[in-house]
């Protein structure tokens, strides 16, 4: 294979990592759409936390970021994916703040603005501090340290699923998604040699493995556990 025709499978197989990675983001940032669907039509946003949407905005805030060529030129899939998520996590905060209480729907407002601010100040510093490559290595970081951060909700989970014994609060298909999107970007970062981008969707494939495999130990188990009050209670 000559050294062009290599060049162009490399840059193929690049392309389409990153795509598919995008593809399976989507899923995610669509799957709080039943909750939003039951904040809507009840008025109220009952004991659902609004955190994790501030905290998902502000992750891909940073994180598209990163991806715009003044900062890192040649990965555009990863500012287009966070852009899309960024869209998703606004409109889902907005939702929260318009049916929450008043006490909710002020610390989400001020928790709103607050990342609005943190952000400005990151883009800030990064054009006018730091030169490239410097500037790379500052977001690389912080995008680095916001991912990994978030990595606060599967440890939770795989935690409730050990000390339950339960898979019932780790949806299949959703641990799957999560698992095959940080492959794919694991790949992406590798095809275009950025630790950034490669380490801490490596850490997300390893924790998607962990949940896939606890929902095959104790999926079984939970089936048959749901069952065995309805059949004694019949009894």
């Amino acid at each position: 294979m000559s050294e062009g025709g290599l060049f162009s499978t490399y840059s193929l197989c690049s392309s389409a990592a990153g795509v598919l990675g995008n593809l399976l983001a989507f899923v995610l940032f669509v799957s709080p759409i039943p909750t939003f669907r039951r904040i809507i039509r009840s008025k109220s946003t009952e004991e659902f936390s609004g955190l994790p949407y501030i905290y998902s905005l502000l992750n891909c805030l940073i994180c598209l970021w990163y991806g715009t060529p003044i900062v890192s030129p040649g990965i555009i899939l990863i500012f287009t994916v966070n852009s899309i998520g960024a869209i998703f996590q606004f409109i889902y905060i907005i939702i929260f703040i318009i049916y929450a209480d008043r006490t909710k729907k002020v610390k989400m407002l001020g928790l709103l603005l607050a990342v609005f601010a943190v952000f400005g100040v990151i883009v800030f510093l990064s054009i006018n501090i730091f030169e490239p490559p410097n500037r790379q290595l500052f977001i690389g970081y912080l995008s680095v340290f916001s991912l990994v951060s978030m990595f606060a909700s599967p440890l939770f989970i795989i935690n409730l699923v050990i000390k339950t014994k339960s898979v019932e609060y780790m949806p299949f298909y959703l641990s799957l998604a999560t698992f095959l999107m940080s492959i794919s970007f694991f790949a992406y970062g590798m095809f275009k040699q950025d630790l950034f981008i490669s380490v801490p969707n490596g850490i997300g494939a390893i924790l998607g493995i962990i949940q896939l495999v606890l929902y095959f130990c104790y999926s079984r188990k939970s089936g048959e556990e749901s069952r065995r009050p309805l059949l004694e209670s019949y009894a």
